[in-house]
């Protein structure tokens, strides 16, 4: 029993001591306008109403019409800037529920 408590202990002290994950760079300052952007987008916030009054299987859904929503007025945002070419290929969608 006492070996196994030291293995416990001795686990749980080598998850704690990681060192601690560098800095993220600074982000493009037409970047972080562009990400609140797309946050603000009416879709964006209509989606958001609604997944606080829907059941749980619709959850998954909604957070991914959000997530697409986000992304495409992102992404148009950042070529409005000039910081992005037009171009490449679009994200493949889910079909369905499932």
């Amino acid at each position: 029993m006492m070996r196994l408590d030291a293995l416990v202990l001795l686990a749980l002290l080598a998850a704690c001591s990681r060192t601690p994950a560098t800095p993220a760079a600074p982000e493009n300052p037409e970047v972080a306008v562009c990400r609140e952007e797309a946050r603000s987008i009416p879709v964006s916030r209509e989606l958001r109403a609604r997944l606080l009054s829907t059941t749980v299987a619709g959850r998954a859904e909604i957070e991914r019409e959000q997530a697409e929503a986000e992304s495409r007025a992102f992404n148009d945002c950042l070529r409005r800037r000039g910081v992005l070419r037009g171009g490449g290929v679009e994200q493949v969608r889910r079909p369905g529920l499932f």
